[in-house]
């Protein structure tokens, strides 16, 4: 790499590390000022950073996703994922390189995500069936790269499986931040195609979008968003983010965008709650985060009903009103 090129990535990445670092600085004084032990700590600050993002990115990708009735890709990307850390560490392990394990793994992901789109366009099957086979190939390769190698990959992997708040350093933290700006930057730009894709495939191809490729980003941003949310969820758990809070807003909002920023809103309740309470009794981040996921889903079904009967029975009474005073009862009263 050219002393050019280098500069040219360092000068964003030291912007970054210099704004997580303020970050880092804020929390800490707010742990200072109100006796918070646990914001006294840089990785905790890392992972409530990490969290906030996830928090963001998964809703803006899952919504259109399990509008799509697309929820199981990110199961799918979550085990291939996998297979690009065990690549990473593999690599490291042979070749002695220092490259992270997310690297190879955003790498890995986004060509399984081409992976499942191409073979769904060129042998006819349905989505479930490309997901399924690049989910199984993935977690293969991602096993039999742990096996083989006499290094022991298998030593810490727990932590890619399940997430680990304590190892959220500031290089994965500007990783994630860089696939922050990445998906919210295409999400906003593309929204309208996207909508229009996930609604109606038919129409779009008849007003000239181009489908497939519209399908190919939306798989793509899935990916990175996977890979993100993967630090502290861990690949079996990472997919509950981009369907739990988005089924959760389903339940109270009326309209797609109503439903995207409510699945924004309750994604971050879970998710600094779910931090919060793992680190409070040492618990694994990633199944805090979504036990507490779930327990806003259930909120949210519980007011959804509510809602829902209260509606039916204003509609009731005031179609009572309306009856009575055609058959000419005159005004209706107070009581």
């Amino acid at each position: 790499m050219t002393p050019l090129v280098s500069g040219a990535i360092r000068a964003p990445y030291d912007l970054i590390a210099w704004l997580i670092g303020l970050w880092s600085d804020a929390l800490y004084a707010v742990g200072e000022a109100f006796g918070i032990g646990m914001l006294r700590y840089v990785f905790m600050h890392h992972a409530f950073l990490v969290g906030a993002l996830i928090a963001v990115m998964a809703p803006l990708v899952g919504t259109f996703l399990v509008h799509r009735q697309m929820a199981l890709i990110g199961d799918a990307l979550a085990h291939t994922a996998f297979a690009g850390v065990a690549v990473g560490l593999f690599v490291n392990s042979v070749l002695g390189t220092g490259i992270s394990p997310y690297v190879t793994a955003v790498v890995v992901a986004m060509i399984a995500a081409l992976a499942i789109e191409l073979i769904s366009e060129v042998t006819d099957a349905y989505n479930d069936v490309s997901m399924a086979i690049v989910l199984s190939t993935g977690f293969a390769l991602g096993a039999v790269l742990i096996s083989v190698n006499t290094g022991g990959l298998a030593v810490g992997i727990n932590q890619y499986l399940f997430g680990n708040l304590a190892t959220v350093s500031r290089e994965n933290a500007v990783l994630l931040v860089v696939l922050f700006l990445l998906v919210s930057l295409v999400v906003t730009v593309t929204y309208k195609q996207l909508l229009y894709v996930t609604f109606d495939e038919t129409a779009a191809r008849v007003a000239g979008i181009d489908v497939a490729w519209y399908n190919r980003l939306m798989t793509t941003l899935t990916a990175m968003v996977v890979v993100g949310a993967m630090q502290i969820m861990g690949v079996i758990l990472v997919a509950a983010m981009l369907v739990v809070p988005v089924a959760a807003a389903a339940q109270l909002a009326r309209g797609f965008r109503e439903s995207l920023l409510a699945s924004v809103v309750l994604a971050e309740l879970a998710v600094l709650v779910g931090i919060t309470l793992s680190y409070r009794y040492e618990a694994t981040a990633g199944g805090t985060i979504v036990l507490v996921a779930v327990a806003v889903y259930v909120v949210a079904v519980l007011a959804g009903k509510i809602q829902s009967r209260r509606g039916v029975s204003e509609e009731a009474g005031t179609g009572t009103v309306a009856r009575e005073i055609d058959a000419g009862t005159g005004e209706p009263t107070d009581d």
